[in-house]
């Protein structure tokens, strides 16, 4: 029995078990975002798209006109960049999207229900450009 378990660890160690995450971490969009809570976890707001959008890169997502996105956090708009909010596209005919998280212009959509203010300011990380 003990040998199995030392088996396991040494096999999850070397990554034989699991195939290993590969993907590609993105230019940054901004160095600061703001959500509702420290772990930008909390939906701030219910978004509908007033227009499609399609998404350049793995950091965005695609979104269609009429669509309802969740919204995590509102990039902090520097210089010259623009102004970019994190969701998920919301309903039962995007169903293949649901639960796939990026970036999309803000003035693209206009918000419906804010759920929670947005008065957090956080450093945004590598990990929230990362690309798989």
């Amino acid at each position: 029995m003990t040998h199995r378990v030392g088996l396991a660890v040494a096999l999850l160690c070397l990554g034989l078990m699991d195939p290993p995450v590969t993907g590609i971490f993105m230019d940054k969009l901004a160095s600061k975002k703001l959500c509702a809570d420290d772990d930008c976890v909390y939906t701030i707001s219910l978004a509908r798209a007033e227009e499609d959008y399609n998404a350049p890169d793995c950091r965005f997502i695609n979104i269609k006109k009429g669509q309802l996105i969740y919204v995590y956090s509102k990039l902090v708009k520097e210089k010259e960049s623009g102004e970019f909010w994190a969701g998920s596209v919301y309903g039962e005919e995007y169903e293949d999207h649901m639960g796939t998280v990026g970036y999309f212009p803000s003035s693209l959509v206009s918000e419906q229900h804010v759920y929670q203010e947005a008065n957090k300011t956080v450093p945004t990380t590598d990990i929230d450009f990362f690309c798989e």
